[in-house]
Order: C-alpha cells, then sequence, then structure tokens
C-alpha cells in the first residue's frame, strides 16, 4: 500500500509539472531548428524502442515460451509468420507517416 501511495504521489505531482512546462517551452518552440528536430527524432525513436520492447519481451514472450508452442516446429512457424508479416506490415505504413 505504501508504494501504491508514492507512485500516486509522484504521477500528480509530476504530470502537472510537465505540463506547464510543456506551456513554457511551447512559447520559445522553433518547430523547424535542428536542435528541435534532433530531439524530437531521438524521443521518438526512444518511444518506439519502448513500444517495441513492450510488445516482443512482456507480451509475445509469455505466449511464445509455452509449453506447446515449444513442443511443435510447425506451430511454431504458424505463429511466428503472423508476427513477422505484421511487423513488416507496420514498417511498410511508417513510409507514410
Amino acid at each position: 500500500m505504501k508504494i501504491k501511495a508514492i507512485m500516486v504521489f509522484f504521477f500528480s505531482t509530476t504530470t502537472p509539472f510537465r505540463i506547464a512546462l510543456g506551456i513554457g517551452l511551447s512559447n520559445v518552440y522553433k518547430g523547424n531548428s535542428l536542435t528541435t528536430l534532433v530531439v524530437v527524432g531521438l524521443l521518438n525513436a526512444c518511444s518506439a524502442g519502448l513500444l517495441n520492447y513492450m510488445a516482443l519481451v512482456d507480451l509475445l514472450a509469455a505466449d511464445f515460451m509455452g509449453p506447446k508452442l515449444q513442443g511443435d516446429i510447425r506451430i511454431q512457424i504458424w505463429a511466428y509468420l503472423p508476427v513477422l508479416l505484421g511487423a513488416g506490415g507496420v514498417s511498410l505504413m511508417a513510409m507514410w507517416a
């Protein structure tokens, strides 16, 4: 219970601070400067990396490491194929994002 209270406290105090910081920085924000583009690119890359990690390690690992999937190579192939097709489809859509 103590950990939850600490997490609620930090979430409730840091979120308004970050919103105020964003509002304050929007006055000096230059959308086409090199520094802005590099920072936005790095933050987007970090977000995408975290999303990939969560999807592949936390969500799919439990399914793919189960005894049913580990025991049959045909099921493994049919399980990996949609994952690879989905990753390829998202990569293809990224060309237009």
